[in-house]
């Protein structure tokens, strides 16, 4: 549905993108993650039409964003970091704007404008101006200006920025509930978001796309060893033991201990699966086995391993410029 392909994007001698190279397929919904200053508004607004890349390619639904950008902006909603909205207008009036805007008349406008105040839960306020809205509500009428004319993709940037806790759940699970019937690309800085909302993850950090997977794939792949944790009906300081002292094991440690079940995480050589192992030592003492699950790096310590590595090969590369130049 979205492929991107070897895109740069250069302001004079600056480059805010670098050969950034992704895929989405159909229905997917995409995290576009990475700290403030990466790239992903540039690529974003490559994708949406409004800027032209450099060189490398950006295509949506099979048309090329640079030559045939009419039928791109055909195909997909946008709603940008900051939301395109008029204040002093009632949400029902900027719907029905936004939709003569892309070219929906008649009946259709109002069936349109209909359609996504019920999927996006407006309905209560659709005579209120919009200025009176709270800002959870303001982000709503935002998305549902991006679902006006049934976008085949929805490119959503930093949605949830400035809301509360509560708004933040609300605009999660309503962009959770479009998995399936729309392609979603959704760029943020919240780590969470990703965990919460997206199937699969392309990092960027300084241009650069610097992994891509899903979140559990990602945490496999960055993981330096193997993790398990372990509930036992037992006792937490002769479990540790016994664990630690299985072949392959490189540590065990009891996190908690509770109504006389403790749990531990077992760490071993990357590589080796050590569950049924654990199984048979703690049958094997006469414990009760309640939890035994394999553990991968969680999406922050993916993401600040990647972007750490990334800034280190930076200064590396500088630093041998440096001296190579003197």
């Amino acid at each position: 549905m979205i492929e991107v392909s070897g895109l740069t994007k250069e302001y004079g001698a600056f480059k805010a993108v670098k050969g950034v190279s992704f895929s989405v397929e159909r229905g997917q919904i995409l995290g576009f993650l990475g700290p403030n200053g990466a790239g992903k508004s540039t690529v974003m607004k490559i994708l949406t039409c409004y800027l032209p890349a450099t060189s490398g390619r950006a295509g949506v639904a099979g048309f090329d964003c640079e030559l045939q950008a009419r039928e791109v902006r055909k195909r997909i909603g946008y709603l940008p970091e900051n939301n395109p909205l008029y204040l002093d207008m009632r949400v029902g009036e900027y719907l029905d704007f936004a939709a003569h805007a892309k070219g929906i008349a008649g009946p259709s406008r109002r069936a349109a404008v209909a359609r996504v105040c019920e999927e996006t839960g407006l309905g209560s306020v659709t005579g209120r101006l919009i200025g009176q809205l709270s800002k959870g509500f303001r982000q709503r009428v935002g998305l549902a200006q991006a679902l006006v004319g049934d976008p085949e993709v929805l490119i959503l940037d930093e949605p949830t920025v400035g809301l509360d806790p509560r708004q933040i759940l609300e605009i999660r699970n309503l962009i959770r509930s479009m998995a399936g019937r729309r392609t979603v690309v959704l760029s943020t800085h919240i780590l969470p978001e990703v965990s919460a909302v997206c199937d699969r993850v392309v990092i960027i950090n300084k241009g650069l796309v610097v992994e891509q997977d899903s979140t559990a794939n990602l945490g496999r792949k960055l993981a330096k060893s193997d993790r398990v944790q372990v509930g036992v009906a037992g006792p937490g300081e002769e479990a540790r033991i016994l664990l630690g002292g299985l072949p392959g094991v490189q540590r065990a440690q009891v996190r908690s201990e509770s109504e006389g079940v403790a749990v531990l995480e077992v760490e071993s050589t990357k590589g080796t699966d050590l569950r049924a192992d654990i199984a048979r030592a703690v049958v094997s003492k006469g414990w009760g086995l309640v939890e035994l699950k394999a553990l991968g790096l969680g999406l922050e310590e993916v993401f600040l391993q990647l972007v750490t590595q990334d800034s280190e090969h930076a200064a590396a590369e500088t630093a041998a410029v440096t001296e190579a130049a003197a």
